[in-house]
């Protein structure tokens, strides 16, 4: 181990005790719902609303982690309008160390997701980060969780793992992820990333059986996807570093 990790990078997560098998929750809630309007709105986006059964959105996308193993405290980045609302939802579901990231304005997925990841370094090292979005409904949770074992496994390795959904229908409303014939542990090389289609596009791929839906679920190490980012997207990753290098406590929120 020391050989390999070096000397001194051994001796830190030793006095540190970092488990570096831990997956952190990063929980995307900076949506403003308003597909969803007038029930859900400004003030009160469709994520922090009980839609089904008595917990709302945000609270069931953590929820349904339970019963995974090796899981951090989880990651949260939403809008700083909302902070009261997830830091009392968090409360209500016995979340009670999370960490909360205020956006000042949402600038999207990419950077959301590079803020997370550099935030986790400085938490445990280089964990993986198990990317969810807020807005999902999944009833068959234990082949959720086997999927993400299996990701989790692809992701300890360096790889960057999204996770799609097997489509029902030739829906246009999705993006679609083409899958390679090369499988890994029953995972699955990706080909080609698709916009939304128009229908008679949607119909083909549902037809060649070799599309899936994307669901926006990611999973990766916080490093590779710093490391990737450096390399195709660096000037996100220079912004991200000075917004969370800026960052400011601010009643145990952390203000970007």
């Amino acid at each position: 181990i020391v050989h390999n990790i070096g000397k001194e990078k051994y001796i830190k997560r030793l006095n540190n005790k970092v488990d570096l098998s831990k997956i952190i929750p990063v929980i995307l809630s900076g949506g403003s719902g308003t597909r969803l309007w007038p029930l859900s709105r400004k003030q009160y986006p469709k994520q922090y609303l009980s839609l089904v059964g008595d917990n709302t959105i945000f609270q069931e996308t953590i929820l349904r982690l339970n019963g995974l193993k090796n899981l951090a405290d989880p990651v949260i980045i939403c809008n700083v309008d909302h902070r009261f609302l997830v830091a009392e939802q968090c409360q209500q579901i016995d979340i009670t160390n999370p960490t909360i990231l205020l956006e000042p304005i949402g600038r999207n997925t990419a950077p959301a997701i590079a803020a997370a990841a550099l935030q986790s370094l400085k938490l445990l090292d280089d964990a993986v980060l198990l990317v969810l979005s807020t807005d999902h409904l999944i009833q068959d949770i234990d082949s959720f969780h086997s999927a993400i074992n299996i990701a989790n496994k692809q992701a300890q390795n360096g790889k960057l793992v999204t996770l799609g959904i097997l489509p029902t229908d030739a829906n246009t409303s999705f993006g679609y992820i083409k899958l390679s014939n090369d499988e890994n542990d029953g995972a699955f090389r990706v080909k080609e990333f698709v916009e939304k289609p128009d229908l008679p596009t949607a119909q083909t791929y549902l037809e060649q059986g070799n599309y899936l839906w994307n669901s926006g679920m990611f999973m990766f190490k916080a490093s590779t996807l710093i490391d990737e980012l450096t390399t195709y997207s660096s000037d996100i990753v220079k912004a991200v570093s000075v917004s969370i290098d800026k960052a400011t406590q601010d009643l145990g929120f952390l203000r970007l």
